[in-house]
């Protein structure tokens, strides 16, 4: 097959997406599949022996942090080019809208994934009024799709709910040999505690913006001066951030990859992970292969991934003292370790050998249901004609 990824985030971004399309295409090719990617361009010309072909960029007003791609005739002229046996449409907003139009004017198969509950987020940006039209916009460009992909049973639901078609379910995944508790590594430890690694380590790990709620986790380290809070990551919200956390025990680190984001994660005690408006939140299952506890505000993606008094300890949402209660269980050793041992065994059971074979399958479904859809409409078209 001939596979054509149109997303809005790739290489050298590093997001939840991201990394799932890597492992994805790694696989893909592996299987001697061809595989396409047009992305933003950000420099990045091949990965894995899949070509990745740069549209124009430009820079948001509201979110400097990042490049975004807008819609442009140059997506049709590229589908043109490798004329892919089928289009896979990653998150269409911008330039993955063109995608979904171009793909469908041009009469390829076509999926679509939805990984990032923009409509929630506006709520964090006070643009509630255009919380229905973007429903409407997202519902519109996914209901072009044969087959849509989301990350979680609980985003499904909701998709549903709201009148998206034919929605499955795309597995999470983890690299479980690279997030290891053997990462674990004191020099690390002494960096993100700033220099006091008998504290009790907690880590934030994402994009460093309004939605991922990270001031709820200030009145922790008002309450306990044992508590060390390292936040991982950069965004929009950078700036904010360090004025509200300033005066705490709180190291900004800016990005990390590689050995030291593995390192990062196994040398802290626990990740928090605050926010309510993720689809699934892939650093929960990293965090959970370095053998970290999770202690998670509730909602049902991270309900689908933590269960509390197993894996991690989740909180009320907007709750201070339920959130320093779940924080406060970690004094118990035994618990402790059996919350640590629990969380790796469960992340082993979820390599990215599943989803990535997953993906292939949805190709296959996403062609029937193109031929299934070819043939209901060559039937209408010929009632029509005889009548």
């Amino acid at each position: 097959m001939k596979i054509a990824i149109i997303t809005e985030t790739f290489l050298p971004s590093t997001d939840g997406v991201v990394t799932r399309l890597k492992e994805a295409i790694k696989y893909l090719r592996k299987q001697d599949h061809e595989v396409i990617v047009i992305a933003p361009d950000l420099g990045v010309t091949e990965y894995e022996g899949a070509i990745v072909e740069g549209v124009k960029t430009t820079t948001l007003p509201f979110y400097r942090s990042k490049k975004f791609s807008m819609p442009q005739r140059k997506v049709k002229k590229l589908l043109q080019k490798h004329d892919p046996d089928l289009v896979h449409v990653v998150n269409p907003a911008f330039v993955g809208a063109a995608g979904v139009y171009y793909a469908n004017k041009l009469s390829y198969p076509l999926l679509a994934s939805y990984h990032t509950h923009v409509p929630k987020y506006l709520n964090y940006y006070r643009l509630y009024p255009f919380v229905p039209a973007v429903w409407w916009y997202f519902r519109k460009l996914h209901n072009y799709a044969d087959v849509n992909l989301c990350t979680s049973k609980a985003i499904q639901g909701e998709l549903l709910a709201k009148n998206f078609h034919n929605v499955h379910v795309w597995d999470r995944g983890v690299a479980v040999d690279h997030y290891h508790p053997d990462h674990k590594n004191k020099a690390m430890r002494e960096r993100l505690s700033g220099g006091e690694p008998n504290n009790k380590l907690l880590v934030f790990v994402g994009r460093l913006a309004p939605e991922k709620e990270i001031e709820k986790i200030r009145p922790l380290l008002e309450k306990r001066d044992d508590l060390s809070l390292a936040i991982v990551g950069d965004g929009p919200d950078k700036e904010a951030l360090e004025k509200t956390f300033a005066g705490t025990k709180t190291v900004f680190t800016g990005l990390l990859h590689g050995d030291e984001l593995a390192q990062a994660f196994a040398s802290s005690d626990a990740l928090i992970f605050p926010s309510v408006t993720e689809t699934l939140g892939l650093v929960i299952l990293e965090s959970m292969a370095s053998g970290l506890p999770v202690i998670a505000a509730k909602s049902g993606p991270t309900m689908e991934q933590v269960e509390d008094g197993r894996t991690g300890l989740l909180f009320e949402n907007e709750n201070t003292d339920s959130m320093i209660e779940a924080v406060d269980q970690l004094e118990n050793e035994q618990l402790y370790h059996q919350l640590s041992k629990n969380a790796r065994k469960e992340a082993e059971k979820h390599s990215w050998q599943k989803p990535a074979k997953q993906i292939l399958d949805y190709y296959h479904q996403t062609l029937e249901v193109y031929q299934q859809n070819l043939t209901k409409a060559a039937k209408k078209s010929k009632v029509k004609v005889t009548e």
